[in-house]
């Protein structure tokens, strides 16, 4: 490709997120610096990963996707590799908006300064020269030393004459370099016998825009350790915090303020812009941290990691948590004894988002999946979803709109899977289950299978009302007869509290005699309302 667009920012944003999830580990691994706390390569990730999620869907000019992007990434950035990369998108992306200015209607040059090439090489130079001006105390052998070369590689193809594709090479072969040579530039890598974990990041970050530019599938692999040389790294000291938050401020007031945190501790970066900033700094003072940024405006967001808490309880990468909604003590054994993590709701007892976030903030995951089990859940998952979001943790909700398909769901869970596949492969199992149920009616009221009165058995299909009969016992028949009709193999039954016994065991011989292809599960579930729901796979 030899265009700068929507679409190639939108595939180079999905093809670096596949590939920074694909490397974090090893990233990770390699983290000693600033702190050894092994996280840089999840830091990445998420912050790239809110990037993706601000960009949004459908038509947009070139300059709303770059402002989205930038955004995305300056809520989101986590760590110190984090903000620093958010810096370097978002510069990146305010200077090719300069360069290329776009006709608004249909995306392309309108009255261009300069070629795609050059305008892309000098966004590098922009962003690199942003990101050491937005670092209190600039180090060398850094993920800013990787980005000024990746620069000036760039820089050099352009001057030549080099295609966009060409300028994209240039860029990730001398970062290549850059990276391998940090080791020797840095004590504190040496002695671990790594290459800088942020300025690996970054190169797989070039590296998968090397991928879409060109056509052709760019692996960067991930420098392992050398032979250390000295004592191990882990021994050094520093401040005991990191602290980050969001600061509202003018713009006139961050040069001093970076200089008075810089006097606080070390790895001091605020980038952004616009009277929003992303704060970041390693203290022994966090108080004063966040009061320096009250004495110029607004700070929120605030995050406080300690790390020697850190250090102990950091969980490996592919930790994912489940949160189900469940709407009986036996389905809440269900789901516990599946590696769920459960909250009551259901009928007559709706969680709430903030329910939700406490489940994910005790969790301690960084991959969350929502199975809200209940179509007045769905919302209340979704809009925690977004809040946990915001605080750099990816979360899915699978819409499950009834807790049989819940079941379904965690049954096929797999936490050594990819979180993608895992979404997909839960996604498929609730949504390849149709659900019913049978209630008594509390009310007269108009139904979809007509006019019910108090005490009229209830038959629940794909959740309408589709049956009224005398007695449960038909209306759970009739339910079964007609989730059947669709085909399946497995039956699903789970009883209610104080559900007679007989009903569920009646049902089961009819389906015996009925469809002896079909299996037959039953659990007690101890929801309120619903003597049986019903599963069918």
């Amino acid at each position: 490709m030899e265009e700068l667009t929507v679409e190639v920012l939108r595939a180079w944003a999905r093809t670096a997120l596949v590939e920074l999830g694909r490397a974090r580990t090893e990233i990770d691994e390699l983290n000693v610096y600033p702190v050894p706390d092994g996280d840089t390569g999840t830091n990445l990730y998420l912050t790239w990963e809110a990037a993706c999620d601000a960009l949004p869907k459908g038509e947009l000019t070139f300059t709303e996707a770059i402002q989205a992007f930038g955004r995305g990434a300056l809520l989101g950035a986590r760590g110190n590799s984090g903000v620093i990369t958010s810096q370097l998108i978002r510069a990146c992306g305010l200077r090719l908006n300069e360069n290329l200015p776009r006709d608004r209607e249909n995306g392309v040059l309108a009255d261009p300064r300069m070629s795609e090439p050059a305008a892309f090489a000098d966004a590098l130079k922009y962003a690199a020269d942003a990101a050491y001006g937005a670092v209190a105390q600039p180090v060398e052998g850094t993920m800013l030393t990787v980005a000024r070369a990746a620069a000036t590689g760039a820089m050099t193809a352009a001057n030549d004459g080099k295609s966009l594709a060409d300028v994209c090479l240039a860029a990730v072969a001398s970062a290549r370099q850059a990276l391998t040579k940090t080791t020797d530039q840095l004590a504190v890598l040496r002695r671990a016998g790594v290459v800088d974990a942020g300025g690996a990041g970054l190169v797989v970050i070039l590296g998968a825009m090397e991928s879409v530019l060109t056509g052709q599938y760019v692996r960067v692999d991930v420098p392992a350790r050398v032979e250390p040389q000295g004592e191990s790294a882990e021994s050094q000291d520093g401040p005991a915090y990191e602290v980050m938050f969001l600061l509202d401020a003018t713009d006139d007031k961050i040069g001093d303020f970076r200089q008075t945190l810089a006097g606080l501790g070390d790895s001091v970066v605020v980038v952004g812009g616009d009277g929003l900033w992303n704060v970041h700094v390693h203290t022994d003072d966090v108080g004063a941290a966040i009061e320096h940024g009250i004495d110029i405006g607004r700070p929120h967001r605030i995050r406080v990691t300690h790390f020697a808490d850190q250090a102990h309880q950091h969980e490996p990468i592919r930790s994912r948590a489940v949160i189900a909604v469940v709407a009986g003590e036996g389905l809440a054994d269900l789901f516990t004894e599946a590696g769920a993590h459960v909250i009551r709701g259901g009928p007559g007892r709706r969680c709430s988002t903030g329910e939700l976030l406490q489940a994910i903030e005790v969790s301690q995951a960084p991959e969350i999946v929502i199975l809200p089990n209940d179509k007045d859940s769905i919302a209340v998952a979704e809009a925690a979803a977004t809040a946990a979001r915001q605080d750099g943790i990816r979360v899915a909700v699978i819409p499950t709109r009834a807790q049989v398909q819940g079941l379904a769901a965690i049954a096929v869970h797999d936490p050594e899977r990819s979180f993608d596949d895992d979404v997909v492969h839960l996604s498929a199992a609730a949504g390849q289950t149709r659900h019913g149920a049978v209630t008594i009616a509390v009310k007269d009221a108009w139904t979809m299978a007509g006019r019910c009165q108090i005490g009229d058995a209830l038959g629940v299909v794909d959740g309408d009302f589709a049956l009224i009969t005398d007695d449960l016992e038909t209306a759970a028949f009739g339910v079964v007869d007609r989730l059947l009709g669709g085909g399946g193999e497995l039956l699903t039954i789970v009883t209610g509290l104080d559900a007679d016994p007989g009903l569920a065991e009646a049902v089961e011989r009819h389906v015996r005699r009925q469809r002896k292809d079909v299996d037959v599960v039953v659990y007690d579930g101890g929801q309120d309302r619903y003597p049986l729901l019903i599963g069918v796979e």
